[in-house]
């Protein structure tokens, strides 16, 4: 009888009856299958939106998923969920989508766009957003041999009407104003000021949530005699970092005054009887003469507003058809998209740049070490450069900017800080071409002028596409897939992606700027021109801009 503890040897096998070798190499064939698929399926992962979507009430988002690397996932079930419960959003299942297993609340809300599948892309539209969606989302790839999942956190901001002011009447020596607004999310913040901008405390105030979630407010204030200037109601919303705001001038004329108002009034009351008398006829035909102009007046204010109904009617019309149109033009600029990194070599002593080339970030310095770095480099803008050079042709990237509160994004000309020299400034005319935030206050474009932008949603991130052969330098909001501004200008030799995220807000946490990735199948490896000399734009401590 042989040693169990010895191993088998090739005689012995071939000394095995031939039913139990045969299921012996099954038992090892099926072995080194699973084996195989499990370190191919290894290597592939899901990738999905990653930082957080911010959509506004009643708008529609994106939720984009795919696999990396490239792998047909028709066959594979696909499945979007909300929450840690993994509530169904929208499931795909053998080729076919099970809408009856959707929680009621994504009934007939959804859209699946599965044209790239086969690359393992797709796409679900989430329409109509409501405060009730938000919170955390994932969507979840699974095969016989894979199962991988990607979550991130969809935001929902409401902006509301614009504010209405009434007057309600006399209260206690004064003017009671009245302001009201409705469709607001999250919980907005109102405030009134005079016309120094001082608060006045508000008398009233009354938040209300509606069935869907939204937030309607009413909140008054008493004007006393004195303060007869402007006087404004402005309702903020602190997600958007966005406010409505409404002001009314009232004279001093229309507010009571004290023991002359009312000897006033006691008189009148004593020769009331007199003065009926003497006024009784011509005001019964005032009154008369003033029913019929009411009676125009009318006439003329429901025309007016019928015509007015017409003209926001077509203004509505255009703004769709605008934002249909930059969305058009955000799809077709990501068809160029390519592969950009970072190059720490050219990064300022104060930025950090991640190992991996994607993100640059602010480097905690002591007072010293900051000292020494200005000393030592002032010449240099606080920015990092790609190491790429575009020359010719289209190239798109996106950069995600997050709540920061101060940042610079673009590109600029791979000599530009040699024809700059000490004194230039971000703009074209120095070889920068830029978008930044300023203190989480204002968006805007460095051109021959300061041009101030506003876009409709906050953007968290960036689409840039540059065209170096038509001259332009285009800024997409990804966020809502909306265009911001571009670019006009002859580029005079290569330019380069520039990123520049500022100093935060005390107390706010530094967030990095992230190239983030584009779908598989949508990249390109642009060409580097190694014969390029890398070099850093100037900082500029110019007191007059106020940016620097």
């Amino acid at each position: 009888m042989e040693d169990m503890d010895c191993p088998l040897s090739l005689d012995s096998f071939w000394r095995i009856p031939l039913p139990s070798r045969l299921y012996f190499l099954k038992l090892l064939f099926s072995f080194l299958l699973l084996h195989l698929g499990e370190s191919n399926s290894d290597d592939l992962r899901v990738v999905g939106p990653g930082e957080p979507i911010l959509a506004l009430v009643g708008d529609e988002v994106e939720f984009h998923c795919y696999l990396s690397p490239n792998q047909d996932a028709e066959d594979m079930e696909i499945l979007w969920f909300r929450g840690k419960d993994s509530e169904v959003v929208h499931l795909y299942q053998e080729g076919q989508e099970l809408l009856h297993q959707q929680l009621g609340q994504f009934q007939n809300r959804t859209k699946l766009f599965r044209d790239e599948i086969t690359d393992g892309s797709v796409i679900l539209y989430l329409q109509g957003v409501l405060p009730a969606d938000e919170g955390p989302y994932g969507c979840r790839f699974l095969s016989s041999s894979f199962s991988g999942e990607a979550v991130w956190k969809l935001e929902v901001a409401g902006l509301g009407s614009d504010p209405h002011i009434s007057l309600e009447g006399f209260k206690e020596g004064g003017i009671q104003l009245k302001c009201s607004s409705s469709g607001w999310y999250p919980k907005p913040q109102t405030h009134w000021r005079n016309h120094q901008g001082q608060c006045l405390p508000p008398e009233t105030e009354a938040i209300i949530e509606d069935a869907q979630g939204l937030f309607s407010l009413e909140t008054s204030v008493v004007v006393s005699r004195g303060a007869h200037s402007n006087v404004s109601c402005s309702i903020h919303n602190p997600l958007l970092v966005q406010k409505k705001e409404f002001m009314v001038q009232i004279a001093d004329v229309f507010l009571p005054g004290t023991s002359s108002w009312k000897r006033a009034f006691i008189g009148t009351l004593v020769a009331l009887p007199v003065l009926l008398a003497l006024v009784a006829t011509p005001a019964i035909y005032h009154l008369q003469k003033q029913g019929w102009s009411q009676e125009k007046l009318k006439k003329r204010t429901e025309k007016d507003k019928e015509k007015l109904t017409a003209e926001l009617g077509k203004l509505q019309t255009e703004l769709e058809w605008r934002r249909a149109e930059g969305q058009a033009e955000w799809r077709a600029a990501r068809q160029h998209a390519v592969d950009v990194t970072l190059d720490p070599t050219t990064a300022h002593p104060s930025l950090e740049v991640s190992g991996d080339g994607k993100r640059v970030s602010s480097r905690l310095m002591s007072p010293e070490m900051e000292a020494a770095a200005e000393h030592t480099r002032s010449w240099e803008h606080k920015c990092a450069l790609s190491r790429e050079h575009f020359s010719a042709g289209r190239h798109y990237w996106e950069v995600h900017v997050g709540s920061r509160s101060c940042w610079f994004v673009g590109a600029c000309l791979a000599r530009a800080m040699q024809d700059m020299g000490r004194s230039g400034h971000l703009s074209p005319a120095s070889g920068f071409w830029v978008m930044g935030l300023w203190n989480n206050r204002e968006y805007f474009v460095l051109d021959t002028h300061r041009v101030a932008l506003s876009p409709r949603v906050p953007p968290r991130r960036l689409g840039l596409l540059l065209d170096c052969d038509a001259g332009t330098l285009s800024f997409f909001n990804v966020t809502d897939r909306s265009h911001i501004f571009t670019f006009h200008d002859t580029f005079p030799g290569p330019l380069c992606a520039y990123f520049r995220p500022r100093a935060q807000d005390a107390g706010s946490p530094a967030e990095p700027l992230t190239i983030c990735p584009v779908p598989a199948g949508e990249v390109q490896t642009p060409q580097r021109n190694e014969s390029d000399f890398w070099l850093q734009p100037y900082e500029p401590s110019d007191p007059a801009l106020g940016l620097w």
